[in-house]
């Protein structure tokens, strides 16, 4: 017998619907139900890899994690990350597929149904629930038609679907209301009610609109999720950094990352943000970086652009002047170095440049993609020897100079002593890996904090888990019995 299916659906993109579907997986989870995250197509450079070396969006993956299993490219069969305003490449099942634009990924993504369907099936035979999310708002009426992850998955599991509106972002009545008179009767009829999100105040100020909604709907009114801040939990993607951040009041060391386009996996600089003291700020002019501790450069899905994107900013020139530590991870590191490569024009047009300049590394990109989770262990002498653990997930191969001396020796079955990963300045100030996930190992995290002058405050109290945190947040402000009908296996 198949699972049943909940599917989250939201009036537009970032409307919380990743954190949603994350709680109701830690909610279904501590119920003993045996839960499974689904959706069947991701956009966004925020990745995560699977245990056999699969590809799939970071947000996915931590659902899985808050849902207590390990992810598997069963959850996400498609990703889609953009390299520029036309043009992304294709993920499927786990490995590289394509690198379209836009039109020619429209036209043939029909072609992935099949693929969508495949997935889902095996997780609903696998567990005993599946709560898929949407993308985007389900009535874009002019893209409708090639809808391979809304309305079609839902009609398609005959799932239990509730729709979600962010009433911070204004216009929830029209966004929910609206939404749901450009539904087509059968996919109205899989509506079972609607979850206004991310309130402010007292919900009982509500009260009038829970009723409005509820009489013009003829729906039940889930209930009024709180805005919720400083989770700890990966976001889904870029849009994310878009809305102001909040000052952490008790910062004492700030470390700037730069906001490069097209970036990557920034969600590796969360940990920096749960140590007590440090704040984390993103950059887009050198002007903002003023008395960091350190600057770090992520992970780009378009490294050449961003090499010119941080010349135009004049990012290179303060970097000269910078007497703090400067670091990269993936698509950073590759910017740190001498010179990149990309004779096979696997990001966009291809072509060669001068790097940065700051470490002694070569970069060439092959279409062959590295993607893999890996052990290793610190050579960095303040964090001699310290494991960690991480994934990468990269196409360009990066030659250091004989004589660099390396970040990390990743384990490697074909060589009994590793391999090295990364490279460091001969003053030590500029150092950069491939490495994702790096800053999430304590030991190397908190070791390089304290190169930077941080020390740890004593007696600070260990925070619940950041998915139990939620999903009580989240639990509180639903109905109980409707939230029980809804996830009943």
């Amino acid at each position: 017998m198949s699972a049943p299916v909940v599917m989250v659906l939201g009036t537009a993109s970032s409307v919380g619907k990743s954190t949603l579907v994350t709680a109701l997986c830690r909610i279904a989870a501590r119920r003993g139900l045996r839960v499974a995250p689904f959706k069947a197509q991701n956009m966004s450079n925020n990745a995560a890899v699977t245990v056999d070396g699969g590809e799939i969006a970071r947000s996915t993956a931590v659902q899985a994690e808050a849902a207590g299993i390990l992810p598997t490219v069963q959850m996400n069969p498609i990703l889609v990350k953009p390299e520029g305003d036309r043009r992304s490449q294709i993920v499927v099942e786990g490995k590289r597929w394509e690198t379209l634009d836009a039109l020619d990924y429209w036209r043939r993504k029909q072609t992935l149904w099949g693929v969508v369907t495949r997935n889902l099936d095996a997780l609903r035979h696998e567990y005993d629930l599946v709560i898929a999310e949407g993308a985007g708002s389900p009535v874009e009426l002019n893209l409708k038609a090639a809808d391979i992850v809304n309305m079609r998955v839902a009609t398609y599991a005959q799932a239990r679907t509730v729709l979600v509106g962010d009433i911070d972002a204004g216009g929830i009545f029209a966004a929910l209301l609206g939404t749901l008179m450009l539904l087509e009767p059968p996919e109205r009829d899989l509506v079972q009610g609607l979850i206004v999100n991310r309130f402010r105040g007292d919900p009982a100020l509500f009260a009038d609109g829970m009723t409005i909604l509820q009489e013009r709907s003829g729906l039940p009114v889930l209930g009024v999720v709180p805005w919720l801040s400083d989770l700890g939990i990966a976001e889904e993607d870029g849009v994310a950094l878009e809305r102001p951040a909040p000052t952490k009041a008790d910062a004492e060391l700030t470390i700037a990352v730069v906001h490069l386009p097209h970036i990557a996996n920034f969600d590796d600089f969360d940990p920096l943000t749960c140590e007590a003291g440090v704040g984390v700020e993103y950059v887009t002019d050198p002007d903002q970086i003023g008395d960091a501790a350190a600057v770090i450069l992520p992970g780009t899905k378009h490294t050449l652009r961003a090499l010119q994107w941080l010349r135009e900013r004049g990012f290179d020139r303060a970097f000269a002047r910078y007497q703090g530590q400067v670091v990269g991870i993936c698509g950073g590191y590759q910017l740190l170095g001498q010179r990149i490569h990309d004779p096979l024009g696997v990001e966009g047009s291809g072509g060669e440049a001068e790097a940065l300049g700051l470490l002694p590394v070569t970069t060439i990109f092959e279409l062959e993609k590295r993607t893999m989770q890996v052990r290793a262990r610190s050579r960095m002498a303040w964090a001699a020897d310290a494991p960690v653990q991480g994934y990468e997930i990269h196409m360009g191969r990066s030659y250091s100079a004989e004589d660099a001396a390396p970040v990390l020796t990743i384990a490697d079955a074909n060589s009994p002593g590793g391999h090295d990963d990364g490279c460091v300045s001969v003053d030590g100030r500029v150092w950069g890996c491939y490495l994702h996930g790096l800053f999430a190992n304590d030991a190397f995290r908190r070791a390089w904090l304290r190169t930077l002058g941080w020390k740890p405050r004593t007696g600070a109290e260990v925070a619940a888990s950041p998915y139990d945190r939620l999903a009580d947040a989240v639990e509180a402000h639903l109905n109980r019995e409707q939230l029980a009908a809804l996830l009943q296996h």
